[in-house]
């Protein structure tokens, strides 16, 4: 393991601080909503660059409308353009999701693969998607690194690293795999609550005392 993705986290550590923020915010929850896989593939590539509250507000129309992978690989562009506009970068979007719904149909029959390797093959799945869709939709260990969790992970000190990589290998190399989808959930609330980018509320943090941040304030 190099100095890159070597934890400055020890085990220890680490679950105290899973089980401080647990504790903290209580159990964690998706804040995609979701009722299937076929939902749930569709609304992480939607997710990109933008909130998962505005995810939130198009898939409702956008899953009425097309109810399955079938459905959506014979969708009018424009018409899915329409719908999903609001998340941003809708040209790009749209083509990924009518391509990925083809691609599910085409060479997966008509079923979400389960693999890393196969759900990054799918167009608009990238790690951290493929991580999302395996942890979320089929259980199964995987730790995705979203901008919330690299800055906390960061902070705290797992890594120095700037990489995505890096950080997924820091902090999973000190929790045991059936913690890895509570971490990625709980340090997203984080995040979003008290650890956020611009003026974090340090005095307010369950983990104060067990954080690296330079500039964090007791």
């Amino acid at each position: 393991m190099n100095a890159h993705n070597a934890s400055g986290v020890t085990p220890a550590q680490s679950k105290t601080i899973l089980k401080k923020l647990l504790r903290y915010y209580g159990d964690p929850v998706a804040d995609l909503h979701f009722d299937s896989l076929y939902q749930l593939c569709i609304a992480v590539v939607l997710s990109a660059q933008t909130t998962d509250k505005q995810v939130n507000a198009v898939t409702p129309k956008l899953f009425t409308k097309y109810h399955d992978f079938g459905e959506l690989a014979q969708a009018d562009i424009n018409d899915v353009e329409t719908i999903i506009k609001s998340t941003g970068f809708y040209h790009n979007k749209a083509r990924n999701i009518i391509r990925l719904a083809e691609t599910i149909m085409l060479k997966f029959n008509g079923t979400v693969p389960a693999t890393l390797k196969e759900l990054t093959s799918l167009p608009g799945v990238g790690r951290k998607s493929a991580n999302v869709i395996l942890s979320m939709g089929f259980d199964i260990p995987a730790f995705a690194v979203d901008t919330h969790v690299l800055r906390i992970a960061k902070r705290i000190g797992y890594t120095a690293s700037d990489n995505p990589l890096d950080v997924e290998k820091a902090v999973t190399s000190t929790l045991d795999e059936k913690d890895w989808k509570n971490a990625h959930l709980i340090l997203i609330r984080h995040g979003r609550v008290l650890c956020t980018a611009r003026a974090p509320r340090c005095s307010d943090c369950p983990v104060n005392s067990l954080c690296g941040f330079a500039d964090k304030t007791v």
